[in-house]
């Protein structure tokens, strides 16, 4: 055990004092923040800057008073031959020719759209959707259909959801609130585990080939040393983990303490911008639409509240060092049998398969918890880190938690016992190809 704590705090303090750890550690988060501003900045600026003339010949009559002007878009109705537009249109990049035809009735598609360049696909939208909203009110109106009539049947149903405890006292929930947690859960943890788990077979193989293992050998067993690199990279991982959470949080509330910066507020100002740029004939349709956006919003927010933060919080770490721990173990044992990247990659790619495989059944765990296939891969070991984690937000039954840990637990001890087998004989081969079958008579040498 001593040996093991040796090579632990070795590989732990060598890895948190490179200077890439160190700085993509502080930098990562500062990074994540400053990528929402720019986006935020440029969605809200590209709706601020664009200035639009738009000309329309309308040989149908039916649109004179449809398309109305505002800060960012001019249209200006003209009549002229459409061949003279669109030479007069040259050379005027931020124009466009909108060209309805007589026929615009019987033929909806005859609509044309005329630029030097391609236009952005809500400008087109727009245009499109006053046409279009125009037409159906021609055909409603010659049906007896108001407007009216059609709005009031247009009803919203937002169905508020509750969990049932077991002596059948009700609380407030939220499904997409749990679907966002178990997906980010599930995704962070694959990501975790391939990127540590490759750390460790990595930091194997240059060892062996820089003959370093040699001489670490000479004073450490072979199995206490991959537990001593699995663990001390496992203890990097966490401490980096942590620092990303809190840093996080730090530089998001200092960013909104000193330049007022709110998230919900950056999106609504976006929506805000959209609704401005909007026909006037739209904007109550759009304002709706917008007032359902911010909703939603502030409805998970809220929510959020409900979920089990604590248990997700507690499984993570669980599940994260198990599914670690078992994966680890595996690249470790690659790392000892090959002297190369090249060679790896025959090996490390079947290891990969589960944890892909996982990120497929989290999602079909997602939309059914509760199902066959949901409970049973998330007692494999080498699928349960992922699928569990995806399935505790919505609410799991702790005996199935219990069991897929034991179950991870076991898993792990068995992936262990057999990459030490291997890792015993292959730390000190080398100038032999390695293939399955010699893998396989290693995990029955004896001594």
């Amino acid at each position: 055990m001593k040996n093991i704590f040796l090579v632990l705090k070795r590989e732990y303090l060598v890895r948190v004092r490179k200077k890439s750890f160190i700085i993509m550690t502080f930098l990562t988060p500062i990074l994540i923040a400053a990528f929402y501003g720019i986006i935020v900045w440029a969605a809200v600026g590209s709706f601020k800057n664009e200035r639009k003339t738009i000309q329309v010949i309308d040989q149908s009559g039916l649109f004179k008073d449809k398309f109305k002007s505002d800060k960012n878009t001019t249209f200006e109705f003209i009549n002229q031959p459409i061949s003279e537009a669109q030479k007069k249109l040259k050379g005027k990049e931020g124009n466009l020719l909108v060209f309805i035809p007589a026929n615009i009735m019987e033929q909806p598609k005859g609509l044309q759209i005329y630029s030097e360049k391609n236009i952005g696909p809500m400008l087109q939208g727009r245009i499109e959707k006053i046409v279009q909203q125009e037409l159906r009110n021609i055909k409603l109106s010659k049906a007896g259909i108001t407007q009216q009539v059609i709005e009031e049947a247009n009803q919203n149903v937002d169905a508020q959801t509750f969990n049932l405890d077991d002596e059948g006292k009700t609380r407030s929930s939220s499904t997409m609130a749990a679907y966002v947690a178990g997906y980010a859960a599930a995704f962070l943890l694959y990501i975790f585990i391939l990127i540590y788990g490759a750390g460790v077979m990595q930091g194997v193989m240059e060892e062996k080939s820089n003959r370093i293992i040699e001489v670490i050998i000479s004073s450490v067993k072979p199995f206490h040393l991959m537990m001593g690199k699995i663990l001390g990279v496992a203890a990097v991982g966490l401490t980096q983990f942590l620092l990303w959470g809190v840093l996080t949080f730090g530089v998001t509330s200092a960013t909104q303490t000193l330049f007022g910066f709110n998230r919900f507020t950056a999106t609504e100002e976006v929506l805000n911008q959209q609704t401005a740029q909007a026909d006037p004939e739209l904007k109550k349709e759009i304002e709706k639409s917008q007032s359902n956006t911010l909703k939603t919003i502030n409805d998970f927010s809220a929510s959020a509240q409900s979920l089990p933060l604590v248990q997700i919080f507690v499984c993570f770490l669980f599940y994260f060092l198990g599914g670690y721990l078992l994966y680890s173990s595996l690249y470790a044992a690659i790392g000892a049998s090959v002297e190369n990247q090249q060679e790896a990659g025959q090996f490390t790619f079947p290891i990969m398969l589960p944890i892909i495989a996982a990120i497929f059944f989290a999602q079909l765990a997602i939309n059914q918890p509760d199902g066959s296939l949901a409970f049973w891969t998330s007692m494999i070991p080498f699928t349960s880190p992922v699928v569990m984690m995806a399935r505790i937000p919505f609410g799991v039954p702790a005996w199935e938690i219990a069991l897929s840990m034991v179950l991870l637990v076991l898993g792990f001890v068995g992936t262990t016992w057999l990459a030490a087998r291997i890792y015993r004989v292959g730390i000190l081969m080398y100038g032999k190809k390695v293939n399955y079958k010699e893998l396989s008579k290693w995990i029955f040498y004896k001594g």
